[in-house]
Parts: structure tokens; sequence; C-alpha cells
């Protein structure tokens, strides 16, 4: 179902030359020419956000009609913006409208604690598009009073309703942005903006169970492009197209949209455009189906996109996507290196450990690239996945196939903003350490590739049995990213990536074993507020994978607890025994997936994905309090500066890279606000 692997903070890449099965990948940094070794890769920090640039290297290679490609994605991708705000919380875009407006208008003394406290909370808003945390969902409460900020109201003209202020200020008022706690009521305990706050969890499976159509083999996705409302009749969907919901920003990206067909590189990519052009006129699912097998099978050319509401990470019934839109540029000598594992994706298959009923027989269409970004907006900015692979549809992906990518530019800026200490600190020796500043930047590499172009790609589902959000339910996401991760942690230990020649020994996966058992039993917890439990999906997943796996090799101290001068680590004492572990695990995950076996997948969550260790948390929080490093990062996007002749027509693109958040937050409120407050 979900299939974007979320950046886990200070990650590290390497941009690879190409070489035969024979060669192995080399272990450099970025060395192409665009990349200046003196770019400021981070602005600025506050609360618990690091925010970031990165750079677009080959744009200046670009031919000026692929930059005005590039350029035109990029422009329907901001066009979209204010969906997403509104997708997240239904008074979002009033809230940050009021923000913006006090910030140009105000004329006070901004030289106090409570308007760093102000500017501090409305970067948090920008950030995560909302006033909810953009990862814990948990809601955020600013640290100035009520009275202050409608001070600052009065002072330049501006209001609130009664409810939206109810909802900066009252901790207790819509505090969840997504509730996975069944016991509070996943719809009716979730803020987001797709189901009418008096609509139940009931109401809604009623609903879909009423128009889904179970004879096909090809369901279209339901509920992807729309909200439930209250209608006079009942439920009903009020859909996201050109003339409904949304439409007034709808009809910006769909302008610049034509734009982009009319310098397409290629007939498959303009066929592929222009049917998501009509998708958004018409908000018609068999459209979008149509357009999702087309954009799959245009594979040729130098730049690709993601753009609509895709991503059902936020809807806690796991239908309706948000919108987001990534515009790439493809790197195409880190492509071809990694264009192996592809290439041999059915042979991982044939030799994994699922059931032989659970294998793919014929794996089909998989495309794999390292990009570069050249822009990102809704849901995929400022916080930004590290690759992404789609379609969604499960019919599509298997009919058809699938396109994954890793996202090197973006991983590169988190390599270079690092915070340091975080190895010293939670490694348990000098050989872990070392063995993460030999191995761990091409172990992570090769974990998101194997994650992306092989994990969500495996395996199938028994004949009959339903999609994963209707089977599993609230755990799909993180069942179907927790499978991903257990493909990638089986086969980064296997001697088929040394003859592949995809690393020179079993030290990187090693390392990638260390550092995720690591993050996942303890690292991790430096995300969650004292006492909270686990609800973000992939910190579940991670979670429950090295619990399930710690508590599995208890008896042969696969992996020990170790305690060394107060302090706690994990270290793993049998590598190859932890492999087969997961290897195990992995056979569990997919029959659940495949059977769609509801109580085991919830035994499994539930039983190690969800509670923490209370004592440990609060070990872990002081130990990363010392180091001062920010948890999360994000960014802020190039800029491309277009110049015209005196007939209006483009004649060159320069890209450039602004270095103040506040600044550019403004001027996109400036450029891309086509909704209204309230939709």
């Amino acid at each position: 179902m979900m299939k974007k692997l979320i950046s886990l903070g200070i990650l590290c890449t390497l941009i690879i030359c190409s070489c035969s099965q024979t060669e192995t990948i080399k272990d450099t940094t970025n060395t192409s020419e665009e990349v200046k070794s003196n770019f400021n890769f981070q602005t600025e920090t506050f609360a618990d956000l690091k925010i970031l640039r990165y750079q677009v290297p080959g744009f200046e290679k670009l031919s000026l009609q692929q930059q005005k490609l590039v350029y035109y994605l990029s422009e329907a991708g901001y066009a979209g913006r204010d969906i997403i705000w509104d997708q997240n919380y239904r008074h979002n875009l009033s809230i940050r409208r009021t923000l913006e407006k006090i910030i140009n208008e105000w004329d006070g003394n901004r030289n106090t604690s409570n308007w760093e406290n102000f500017m501090t909370y409305t970067k948090r808003v920008w950030f995560s598009n909302g006033i909810h945390h953009h990862y814990s969902m948990d809601k955020f409460t600013p640290e100035f009073s009520e009275y202050y900020f409608t001070g600052l109201m009065n002072a330049v003209g501006a209001s609130l309703n009664d409810e939206a202020l109810k909802a900066m200020f009252d901790p207790t008022f819509d505090a969840k942005k997504v509730n996975l706690d069944p016991s509070k009521g996943l719809v009716l305990g979730s803020a987001v903006n797709f189901y009418d706050p008096d609509i139940n969890e009931a109401e809604v499976d009623a609903y879909f169970a009423s128009i889904k159509d179970s004879e096909t083999n090809e369901p279209v996705s339901y509920g992807i492009n729309s909200k439930l409302i209250r209608g006079k009749d009942g439920i009903e969907e009020k859909v996201y197209k050109l003339k409904g919901m949304y439409g007034e920003a709808i009809a910006e990206i769909i302008g610049w949209l034509e734009k982009a067909v009319s310098v397409a590189e290629n007939q498959a990519q303009a066929d592929a455009l222009k049917l998501l052009v009509e998708y958004y006129k018409t908000g018609d699912l068999k459209t979008w189906d149509a357009y999702n097998i087309a954009w799959v099978n245009a594979t040729e050319g130098d730049i690709d996109y993601i753009n609509s509401f895709i991503e059902v990470y936020n809807d806690p019934k796991g239908y309706t996507g948000s919108f987001e839109s990534i515009v790439e540029i493809t790197d195409f000598e880190a492509s071809a290196q990694m264009k192996v594992l592809s290439d041999n994706a059915q042979w991982f298959e044939d030799n994994s450990s699922i059931m032989e009923e659970h294998k793919k027989k014929n794996i089909t269409g998989i495309s794999y690239k390292v990009i570069s970004v050249a822009s990102e907006s809704g849901d995929a900015s400022p916080s930004t996945p590290i690759g992404v692979n789609l379609p969604n549809a499960n019919w599509i992906r298997a009919n058809h196939g699938s396109k994954s990518v890793s996202i090197g530019n973006i991983v590169y800026a988190y390599a270079q903003a690092g915070g340091k200490g975080m190895l010293e600190e939670f490694c348990h020796d000098e050989e872990e350490i070392e063995r993460a500043k030999t191995h761990s930047k091409l172990a992570g590499k090769l974990h998101t590739a194997l994650h992306e172009v092989l994990g969500h790609a495996s395996g199938q589902l028994n004949p009959g049995v339903g999609t994963p959000k209707e089977t599993v339910k609230s755990y799909a996401s993180t069942l179907e990213e927790g499978r991903a991760d257990l493909v990638a942690l089986y086969y980064i230990m296997d001697e088929k990536l040394i003859e592949l020649g995809l690393m020179e020994s079993l030290e990187t996966g090693k390392a990638e074993y260390d550092s995720y058992i690591r993050n996942g039993l303890m690292v991790q917890m430096q995300r969650l507020e004292p006492g909270a439990d686990v609800e973000e999906s992939h910190m579940r997943n991670r979670q429950w994978v090295s619990a399930w796996a710690f508590e599995r090799g208890m008896e042969e101290n696969v992996i020990s607890k170790v305690m060394k001068d107060g302090k706690t680590y994990f270290e793993i004492n049998d590598y190859k025994k932890l492999q087969s572990i997961f290897g195990e695990l992995l056979r569990e995950v997919q029959r659940i997936k495949s059977e769609g076996d509801y109580e085991a997948c919830q035994a499994l969550v539930e039983g190690y994905g969800v509670k923490v260790d209370q004592n440990l948390h609060k070990e872990v929080l002081a130990r990363v309090k010392k180091l001062n490093i920010a948890p999360y990062g994000g960014f802020i996007n190039p800029k491309m500066v277009p110049t015209t002749d005196n007939t209006g027509e483009i004649v060159s693109i320069e890209m450039t890279y602004p270095d103040d958040f506040t600044v550019q937050m403004l001027d996109y409120a400036k450029r891309y606000s086509f909704l209204p407050d309230y939709n």
C-alpha cells in the first residue's frame, strides 16, 4: 500500500560509478562537478528541527526544453501546495495565513522572548504543513499566551474563529492528526480532514463496502481523491477535481501540466501527462488507473515526476491520498550501477524465504533509478522521503510493474549536514564504530535500494484476499513497510550482493544490521515524548522487526543487551543467525499479508511495535540531549528563475539556492495561495 521510505534524519549517500557485475561499488562522495564544496547545507535549527538545503547536480546539462519541463512540473507541484494544508487539518489554512499576516505587518517589538516563541511556532507550522507534528502526529502548542497572540491579531486586523483559536491553544482539542489507537476511534480520534468531524469508523467502513466491486480483480483506488462528508441523504464523497473540492488549486495544476505536455521528452511521457490532466479534470478513478499504467510504462527520458493524491499514511483508514509532488532528474551513472537489482529481481523472488505459494512467478516491469530532485511540494516537503516505489495499486504492480527511485541528492545533503557523536554514544565498542564509519554509507544505500526495488515488488496475495487496508486495516502501512525492510535485511547479508558487484564483503551487511537494531530497539526513541507509545508506522515497523528478532534469538544469545558504564547497548553476536531470523519473520509477515490475517498482524504490531521500555526511553533522551542534534530535518527548495524574451517565451532558466526558510515560506504563501481558508 504505502511505498515511501521516509528519511531517518542523519543519513549518508554516495554517487557510484558504473561497473560490470565483477566490479564493486566505489565508496565515494558525490563527485558531480556542479556540487560545490563550500555549499552551506544546514541553515538553522529550532525546536526538534534542522533546516537544510540540497543542490541539483545535472540541471545545467539539460537542454532548454528539458529545463522547461522541470520548471513546469515544479510549478504544477507548488500550485497544489495549499491542498496538503487543508487535508492535514480543517483549520490549517486559516491559522497559517493569520501567522503570515502578523509576520508581514506587525510593527511592534520583535526582540522579545514572546516574539521568538511566536516565530518558532510559525516555523514549526510551516515545516509540518499544519499545527500537528509531521512525524509524531501530535499537536504542538505555542509557548506564548493566547492573550499575546490576540494582541498580535488585533494589531494587524486579523482574526480566527473560536474553534481555530481553540485548536491552537487547547492541547486536548483535536490533539492527534492521525490516531492509530483503536480504543480512541481511528476516525473520530483523528483530526485529519479526510472525513467530516462527526463521521465515525463504522460509517466509513459501511460506505466503502457499499460501493466496492467485489467481482473485479482490478479494483479502483476507492476514496483516493475524496473527502467523506455527511450530506442530507447520508455519507457521500466530495471529490478532488477541477469543478469539485480543491478546484481552484487544481485549475492551476492543470495549467502547468498542460505546459509540461508541450515540452515532453517523448510521446509516452506526453501521453501519461495528458491522462493525469484528464484525471484532475474528471476525478475518475479508472482514468487514475490508466494514468498509472501509462506512467509506469513511460521509462525513457531524463526527467520524471510524481504528482497527485498518492500516499495514504495520513488516513487512519488508508483510503485517501495526500497531495504530493516530486520532480526528478535521473542520475545515470548511479542508476546504471544499481540496475543490477531490477535485472535480477526474479532471482531474489525465487530465493526468498517466503512460502512458495506467496512468490510471484513472473516479476514484471520493475524499473529503478537513482535521481536528483529538482523540487518537492505537498506531503513531500519540507520533510522528504529518501526513496519511493509507485504505483500503490497491487494489481497494477503485478500486471504492469512499478517504478522505484532513491533520491541521491537528498541523502547526500543529509550526510553533509549530519550531526556528530551518535555513533560514539550508541555503538557498544570501537569495532562497531569503525564498521559504521567504513560501511554505513553503502549499507544505507543498499538497504534503500533493496527495500524499494525488491521489497515492495515482492510477494503476492492469495486469490480472493482483499487489499491490506481491507484485511489488516490500520496496520496495513506498518506491515508493508516492515515487510519491505525485512526483504532488504534478509538479502543484505547474502553473498549474492558480492557476486553482483554491489559490495565487497558482508561487513557492509553487518553494518546495516548494527544500525537497524540500534535504531529499532533504542535510538529512535529520541523522537517520542516521555510516556508516549509508538504510533508512527515506520517507527512501529522498525521496533517490531527489531524486538521480535531480539526475542526470537534470545535463547541462542543472537543479540545481547549490554550494560557498560551505566549505559545500555545492543550487541549482535551472530549475524548469520540474525539473517535467518529475519528470513523467518519475513515468511510470517508475507503470510499475514497474503492471507489477510488480521489477528496475527494485530498481535505482531501491538505485541512488539507499540510499547517502549520507559526507563530505557528516559536514558535515550538524556544521552541524545547532550549531543544537541535535532532528530528531524527538512529542506528549503531550490528556486528556478526563468528569463523570457519580448514575446514572453522562456529563453533560459537559472537554478538558484535560497538560504532563508522564512523568506521561502512567505514567498510560497504569496505565489501559491489558491484555496479559500475553508474548503
